[in-house]
């Protein structure tokens, strides 16, 4: 007996040959490791805007290359609201390719560009189908970019409420950004499940007010084909290089990092010692924190050196030349996957000791933590990695290795059947009662 497979369409707000955030890549993997599982066919939808540009007469656009992707067309977008004005190519494009396909379940690895309204649309033209939605960062609970950190002194926020969040951004009223909760709660709850990277994250969506019972913790899974090795060392040399890897912005810390760099004692630094960083969009950032950032390299002299933006694929042969990675962020971070990366590779890492960082990152296991914005602290965690000789290689033991994307589609897998299993379970007392 053949069965039919399951039919599952995996969201996202991007697609990696236009962008290449870690959402775009996680929700991607998902993708090809499900169509990598018996069983199962996996169709991916990504949001595309401006500079791509559009069909004439329609939202969707095909990416040749690719089997089973299609492109979104979507810029009329309120990010107060997290809403696509462009109603109407929802109901007519969007809603075009899930009924094609009718999947079993829609996976939201992400709503921004797309709306909210996707959501909606999708539960009422299929009220059977199961709709996950992934969580990357605070976007639903903060107008800040989802950081959860104050405009005004960079301080982080620890609780949302219409009044914090008025304070943020005195030219909205309370009442306004009460209406923007009810309106982002009120759609996310359409969805059955919401799944986390972290289980940070999840505290924070449950403080906001979601269901906790809907929640599931699984990280995002990795397509790397081999870890690579060590960096060669010189007789008597030192595990002295530092990497940095992600977009330079001021939730990053980078600041904070090029501070205690340049405040090492010599001695200590020595000639060996580099902060390698890499990646790029300083010339995007205000102009004052350009100014600052440029401030601090010359500081820094020659002990910190840019090697501009990467590219995800480059990643391996980037790591060969460090021993460290450093994540500096001043914002809580989820799950950034350069964590995996890391990990993977058997780097031990220092990162700010609060949010996904520090749950992922376990100080004196498999890194060490620092107090978050703090150059002070983070200057004697770089002494000890630099004067410890045995430090490095206790940390590389502690390292588990992260999942790959087929195990990570695997979870995804079995938490789909548990969804619709659960459900159905609660449907069928109700249909006796209605018998």
């Amino acid at each position: 007996m053949t069965y039919d497979p399951l039919r599952i369409l995996v969201v996202s707000h991007g697609h990696p040959s236009f962008s290449l955030g870690g959402a775009e890549i996680a929700s991607y993997n998902l993708h090809k490791g499900l169509n990598q599982t018996d069983g199962v066919s996996s169709r991916f939808i990504a949001r595309v805007g401006r500079p791509v540009v559009r069909h004439e007469g329609t939202a969707l656009l095909s990416l040749r290359q690719k089997e089973g992707e299609i492109l979104y067309h979507a810029d009329d977008y309120d990010h107060f609201f997290l809403s696509n004005h462009n109603t109407e190519e929802i109901e007519r494009d969007f809603l075009r390719v899930v009924l094609d396909l009718k999947p079993d379940v829609i996976h939201f690895h992400h709503f921004i560009g797309l709306g909210l309204e996707c959501i909606y649309a999708v539960r009422r033209a299929l009220p059977d189908t199961v709709i996950v939605v992934t969580f990357h960062e605070f976007l639903a609970i903060c107008h800040h970019h989802g950081q959860m950190v104050k405009t005004k002194n960079t301080n982080l926020c620890r609780q949302s409420s219409p009044a914090d969040c008025n304070a943020c951004f005195p030219d909205i009223s309370p009442a306004r950004f009460l209406r923007r909760e009810h309106f982002v709660r009120g759609l996310l709850q359409v969805a059955d499940h919401f799944v986390s990277p972290s289980q940070f994250l999840v505290d924070r969506y449950v403080d906001w007010g979601l269901d906790r019972s809907k929640f599931t913790v699984i990280e995002n899974g990795l397509d790397i084909a081999a870890p690579v090795a060590p960096r060669p060392l010189a007789p008597e040399g030192r595990r002295a290089r530092f990497g940095y890897f992600g977009q330079i912005t001021s939730f990053k810390g980078v600041d904070v990092l090029l501070d205690a760099v340049a405040r090492i004692p010599e001695a200590i630094w020595g000639d060996d010692a580099q902060l390698m960083i890499f990646g790029g969009n300083l010339d995007r950032q205000p102009k004052a924190y350009q100014e600052k950032i440029e401030s601090l390299v010359a500081q820094a002299g020659p002990r910190a050196r840019f090697y501009g933006a990467y590219q995800n694929n480059e990643m391996p042969r980037l790591m060969r030349s460090i021993d460290w990675t450093i994540i500096p962020s001043i914002w809580w971070e989820n799950s950034p996957i350069v964590i995996q990366e890391s990990f993977f590779h058997g780097r031990p890492m220092i990162c700010s000791n609060i949010g996904g960082m520090a749950e992922k990152i376990t100080d004196g296991v498999d890194g060490l933590h620092f107090r978050v914005g703090s150059s002070e602290d983070l200057i004697d965690r770089m002494v000890e990695a630099l004067t410890d000789t045995t430090l490095w290689d206790r940390l590389r033991a502690g390292i588990s290795i992260p999942i790959n994307f087929r195990e990570c589609a695997k979870q995804h897998l079995d938490l789909y059947y548990s969804i619709a299993a659960n459900r159905d379970a609660a449907s069928a007392p109700r249909s006796a009662r209605s018998a």
